[in-house]
């Protein structure tokens, strides 16, 4: 497990990872090519889907309340630039090609200005790459996983439309309402709009709506509005799409020269934890959207307080520092423990108590 907090940012900052919910009345489509469909025939077409090649431009929207930090990671940073790029990520707005020839096969591309990120997935390799870095890692996935065990998996697609969106309907539960919006038409494509409601005021979100492809099932557009909210904090969705297989040439990824090279090999999970290691497992509290995720002291990372990225990103509160977003709050206590949570960081501050 990561020991430094800037990791879990992502992990909490789309509530991909923290509830979906229970489905609720049906509401008749209103676009001419769409059948009518109940909201359960709508997350049932999502897990039918069976389209497995397919690419497209995914366009990403963040308006998390973060400053972009492009600019601000200095010397004195002890951020990784991995771990910097993540958090880029949730700043300011991003276009990435996207490239799927079955479960094996994956491959992301980030276009920034001036700068490229890349991750790729051939069979059991996987290679992510940072232009601005000059810098990419090899990892080569253990035998089990090209036999079936997939869970575990490294997959470049953890951020696009279709994996936030299946995550969520996956994790469903009674602490959300599901219903049915007006259909929309997204990268030229009809689709069904699921809005996931919030049963509870105690969290920052106020809904999230997923765009699911009429006649796939693919998911096309994830937006996460926060609580009191009329446009999306966060938003990743398809601008072009196209079913047909890509070409094998995407896959078959070869670093620039020049490129700083990390090899690292990914072992087969053993089924057990090592000693003395449960302490550091995340506890979580609370329920659905008001869950909060705490990680023991000695999870956060020495010197962390001093780091100058920390020190930008976070602000001085009653037993510690904070990162304070529309959508999600991280508290690092004084005595160094993490909790996030997509709650007021008050909240944060009660279960540290």
């Amino acid at each position: 497990m990561s020991r430094r907090w800037i990791r879990w940012v992502p992990a909490v900052a789309v509530p991909a990872a923290i509830a979906a919910g229970a489905i609720a009345v049906p509401l008749a489509a209103g676009a001419a090519d769409l059948p009518v469909r109940s909201p359960e025939d709508v997350v049932r077409l999502v897990a039918a889907s069976d389209t497995e090649t397919f690419s497209g431009t995914v366009a990403q929207s963040s308006e998390l309340g973060l400053p972009d930090i492009s600019g601000m990671t200095g010397s004195s940073s002890s951020a990784t630039s991995s771990e910097q790029s993540a958090l880029e990520l949730l700043t300011g707005d991003h276009t990435a090609k996207v490239y799927v020839d079955g479960p094996t096969r994956q491959r992301v591309q980030v276009l920034d200005q001036l700068a490229e990120r890349d991750a790729v997935r051939n069979g059991a390799d996987v290679w992510l790459y940072d232009s601005k870095g000059e810098s990419a890692t090899h990892l080569t996935l253990p035998d089990r996983a090209s036999s079936g065990a997939e869970a575990a998996t490294p997959t470049p697609l953890a951020t696009t439309p279709q994996a936030l969106a299946e995550k969520l309907i996956a994790a469903a539960d009674p602490t959300t309402e599901v219903t049915l919006a007006a259909p929309s038409t997204v990268a030229g494509r009809d689709a069904y709009t699921l809005v996931l409601t919030p049963r509870t005021a105690a969290t920052l979100v106020g809904s999230v709506r997923i765009a699911v492809d009429g006649a796939t099932g693919i998911p096309l557009r994830v937006q996460v509005l926060a609580r009191g909210a009329s446009a999306p904090a966060f938003e990743a969705g398809f601008t072009s799409i196209s079913t047909d297989r890509p070409s094998t040439d995407l896959f078959a990824f070869t670093p620039p020269k020049g490129a700083k090279v990390t090899e690292q090999s990914l072992s087969a999970p053993s089924g057990h934890q090592p000693q003395g290691a449960d302490h550091l497992k995340p506890q979580v509290s609370g329920e659905g959207w008001a869950s909060i995720v705490t990680l023991a002291a000695g999870s956060a990372p020495d010197g962390l307080v001093s780091d100058s990225l920390f020190a930008q990103l976070t602000t001085t509160v009653d037993g510690g520092r904070a990162l304070s977003t529309s959508l999600v709050s991280v508290l690092v206590t004084s005595d160094g423990r993490v909790l996030a949570g997509a709650v007021p960081v008050s909240a944060l501050q009660a279960a540290a108590r």
